[in-house]
């Protein structure tokens, strides 16, 4: 749908001596469109306003920026372009009628979006973030896909501070919103896991009163949180109060088996992801799934489809060796998964290639000593990267591991692996996205199997 000069001018609050409308809106000069509108961000290693002139040049109807050289009728001055793109999405968002579930927590967050896309597809044609499109700008650019074949939405939300899930919220106005989880990612910024929480649920200032709130019900902050403005619905595993159960649980290296079961209802399904934790982001999809009116079967059958994005635990097998790669993100709870995930899949040799946690703050040193101790009682060999890392290494061999070792160097440990693996082993790669432990991983396929496979 079109946007008109007159209703960004009111969004906006300001005046612009212009008529008719924008094509689409763009932050990038290198991809802009004739008569797109030019919103010049700033980052930390860029200044959109120095590239307003060669937007217009390139075709831009107008400009958004905060200070210009030059003087055109088309470029409209703002405090924040930031806050005016949120609001010229939330404005082009209020044109569709359109079923936006909106889905945050600590970890599973991109897991549970690409499965709950898949589910609402069953019914509905469903608009998803692409690819790690999740703060303030990739959520807006993702509303800016909208068109009016779209009836369904899952909306990943992620944050580093407070009130940004807030602001998101209220840009997106979601039908319906998934929390899955309060961990420990981002408590530097967040001072507890309280803060954690009050972050998350920051998600519901833009809900509507009595929209559906899936929560985990199996997470101890969630458990027994409470609202009588929302239609809250839990899902897990450990507690029959929970709406939605799952139950029969079989887990096998390349997924899980298991039972839903809702309102008196059950349907058997496969989640084809390993690791219970995916069972939890299974069950707040099918949650999403029935709270738009999708039969459970329907549901569980669409999960049956999912594939993993990018290096989130994916598992792969070269040579007769099997590799786990998860290195997008980490923090104490997804590496515990993650070593759930080794421990199942199961090989001649468990291998666990373990880097920093990052933004820990005051839990750093505890959760890396945590996580040495529970992969000194799965791995069989333990190599660790980075300074936080150390202390992972060391608790390891504490508690009973004798092959535990750290590195600094990415080559060094890249050519212990090398050095290392054989036919028959299982290895883990998990680190905090900060770490780029996929540098390992490609330079380890690159010597044992390029040759080979060329």
């Amino acid at each position: 749908m079109k946007i008109s000069f007159e209703e960004i001018s009111s969004v906006l609050n300001v005046k612009i001596p212009l008529e008719g409308f924008i094509k689409g809106v763009s932050t990038d000069t290198r991809t802009i469109a004739k008569n797109d509108l030019f919103i010049a961000l700033i980052g930390e290693n860029f200044d959109g306003n120095n590239y307003v002139e060669q937007a217009l040049k390139s075709g831009a109807a107008a400009a958004i920026c905060t200070r210009s050289n030059i003087t055109d009728k088309r470029i409209i001055i703002v405090d924040d372009t930031l806050s005016a793109l949120r609001d010229i999405a939330s404005l082009y968002r209020s044109k569709f009628d359109v079923k936006l579930y909106a889905i945050t927590g600590s970890v599973g967050k991109t897991t549970t979006r690409g499965m709950a896309a898949k589910v609402l597809s069953v019914k509905y044609k469903t608009l998803a973030n692409e690819n790690n499109l999740n703060n303030e700008i990739g959520v807006s650019k993702t509303l800016f896909r909208l068109n009016s074949s779209y009836r369904a939405g899952a909306i990943e939300m992620g944050m580093n501070h407070f009130d940004e899930i807030k602001r998101i919220s209220l840009s997106v106005k979601p039908t319906a919103a998934i929390i899955t989880n309060i961990g420990t990612a981002h408590i530097e910024n967040l001072g507890s896991h309280e803060g954690v929480l009050k972050a998350k649920l920051e998600v519901l200032e833009g809900l509507k009163k009595g929209a559906p709130l899936i929560l985990n019900g199996d997470d101890k902050l969630l458990r027994d949180y409470k609202n009588d403005d929302f239609n809250i619905i839990k899902f897990g595993i450990n507690s029959k109060q929970n709406d939605i159960l799952a139950d029969e649980i079989k887990l096998l290296p390349n997924g899980s088996y298991y039972t839903v079961r809702y309102k008196g209802e059950s349907a058997k399904g496969f989640v084809p992801s390993a690791g219970r934790h995916n069972i939890y982001n299974a069950l707040s999809a099918v949650a999403a799934g029935v709270t738009a009116g999708i039969k459970l079967l329907d549901c569980v059958k669409a999960i049956e489809d999912f594939t993993v994005e990018g290096r989130r635990q994916k598992i792969t097998k070269k040579g007769g060796i099997t590799f786990i790669e998860d290195c997008y993100n980490a923090s104490p709870e997804s590496v515990k998964a993650a070593l759930d995930t080794l421990y199942h899949t199961k090989g001649k040799r468990l291998i666990a290639v373990l880097g920093d946690m990052l933004e820990l703050g005051e839990t750093s040193e505890k959760s890396h000593k945590e996580s040495g101790e529970r992969a000194s009682k799965i791995a069989d060999i333990i190599y660790t990267y980075g300074e936080l890392s150390k202390l992972t290494a060391k608790e390891a061999k504490k508690h009973g591991c004798k092959s535990a070792e750290n590195f600094m160097s990415k080559e060094k440990l890249s050519q212990s692996l090398i050095n290392t693996l054989q036919k028959g082993d299982t290895v883990l790669f998990k680190a905090s996205r900060g770490m780029k432990l996929e540098d390992v991983i490609n330079r380890v396929y690159d010597e044992l199997f390029k040759e080979k496979e060329g």
